[in-house]
């Protein structure tokens, strides 16, 4: 099946609880595919909310992104978290963030690290889709030059959270794996998967000639 993809989409809406695992045969199959220069890997690792213990935390965390459709718990995507393990994403999705929104009710600008972004990923992009609870993608190792943070999403600050508690205002949104670090240089970042209103995250690999992405002008909160 591989060999006749270009793009390759894998959404982590898999719920924790059933213990959904990558197996090492579906790793190697995705390293081989990365390894060719046209290949493109979608990962979308969705939120992991209510992730402690503390159901006091839990409901914090529930009034913070204010979706009545989400429970206080709703942990996704540990298949997605294996396939990234398993590539040598140094990258995990934490929390469930509500972003900051402007007067006219549109999702706040990105904050932007433009010297970073050597491929031009974000040229021409402002912001990406508005959505409840999206994913901070937290960096894993300790070395700073593993991934490259290029762009941050502004939180909404007056709804409490404990990441905000920490002395946080932006989540990370978009990051670049430089080639140095691994055989074909990755990037990850939110692009919409479902209406044009208000998209779940998903998390893009692929090889250093992928398109940058574009902002989308329907970034409102529904």
């Amino acid at each position: 099946m591989l060999d006749d993809t270009d793009v390759l989409f894998v959404f982590g809406l898999d719920h924790m609880v059933t213990g959904q695992e990558a197996q090492p045969g579906e790793i190697e199959a995705l390293r081989a595919f990365l390894a060719r220069e046209d290949a493109r890997l979608v990962l979308g690792p969705h939120h992991d909310v209510g992730a402690s213990d503390d159901l006091s935390v839990r409901e914090v965390e529930y009034r913070h992104h204010g979706d009545p459709l989400v429970p206080r718990q709703q942990r996704f995507a540990t298949y997605v978290r294996d396939l990234m393990v398993g590539l040598g994403v140094p990258v995990i999705n934490r929390y469930g963030l509500r972003p900051a929104t402007g007067e006219d009710n549109r999702i706040a600008p990105l904050s932007t690290v433009r010297d970073l972004d050597e491929k031009g990923w974000l040229n021409g992009v402002t912001n990406f889709n508005f959505h409840m609870h999206l994913p901070h993608y937290a960096v894993t190792p300790d070395e700073p030059q593993a991934i490259h943070v290029l762009a941050r999403q502004p939180i909404d600050t007056s709804r409490p959270h404990p990441f905000t508690d920490e002395g946080n205002t932006e989540f990370n949104m978009f990051l670049w794996m430089p080639p140095a670090v691994t055989e074909q240089p990755m990037c990850c970042w939110p692009i919409p998967r479902s209406s044009a209103r208000s998209s779940a995250p998903t998390t893009a690999c692929g090889t250093s000639g992928a398109t940058s992405s574009r902002s989308n002008p329907a970034g409102r909160p529904t």
